[in-house]
């Protein structure tokens, strides 16, 4: 459940772009899509408005904003591979024509400020090298009062079930994606997730980076979060 990052993990996610969504399947015990669902909502987008999915892998939340909201959608990623499954996925729906695909850097967006009337970035902030470019990219290039929503895995540190959480995410995660992707490099996954840091603090990043933050909101007894901003 993440995207390639900069640090030339993105090799690897071209190697596995075939099985990507059976992993996610898998790793989140289904989870992912109730998740990519709530990210939609909060984006509050309405038919013909534009929208940028940052780290869109082989395309699910692109996929889920076109066809739930209308809208059209630009879905980039740094992997030429998920890309190619992205398009062919896009291809087979009916919402194919409100759908562009674009290999490019979330550090670096090649559009103009103010472009989109929404943005969104789905378990892919935490392997960007610099996050806090990555946000004021998004802050960038949304419009004025507009949402920008950002959807991350976690690790809860208080609840009845956060230990649970934690070893599902510490000693599952990591060994059943080396085993389903055949590539012991996903063993990754649980150290960026534990790297990542807590609610509070990620939500101060984003404030920290021209975004005003309108709620955090935990999903999955806290394997993931949603943090919801608006662009200044």
């Amino acid at each position: 459940m993440s995207t390639p990052s900069a640090d030339g993990s993105g090799a690897m996610f071209d190697r596995i772009a075939a099985r990507y969504d059976l992993l996610n399947r898998v790793l989140s015990l289904g989870l992912d899509r109730g998740w990519r669902r709530a990210l939609v909502t909060a984006l509050r987008l309405q038919p013909g408005q534009l929208a940028l999915d940052l780290a869109t892998g082989t395309g699910d939340v692109a996929l889920a904003i076109a066809g739930t909201t209308g809208a059209r959608v630009v879905g980039l990623d740094p992997s030429p591979g998920m890309l190619q499954v992205a398009r062919r996925k896009g291809a087979r729906r009916a919402c194919a024509l409100r759908l562009s695909w674009l290999v490019g850097d979330a550090q670096a967006l090649p559009f103009p400020a103010d472009h989109f009337d929404a943005s969104c970035i789905a378990f892919g902030i935490r392997n960007l090298p610099d996050r806090a470019a990555g946000l004021r990219e998004m802050a960038r290039v949304t419009r004025r009062g507009e949402r920008v929503v950002v959807l991350e895995l976690g690790e809860p540190r208080t609840g009845a079930l956060a230990g649970v959480v934690r070893f599902h995410t510490r000693r599952v995660l990591p060994r059943v994606g080396a085993l389903l992707s055949g590539e012991a490099e996903y063993r990754y996954l649980q150290s960026s997730v534990a790297a990542f840091p807590p609610p509070e603090e990620f939500g101060a990043l984003l404030e920290a980076c021209d975004l005003q933050l309108v709620e955090i909101r935990r999903l999955g007894l806290g394997a993931a979060n949603l943090y919801v901003a608006t662009a200044p």
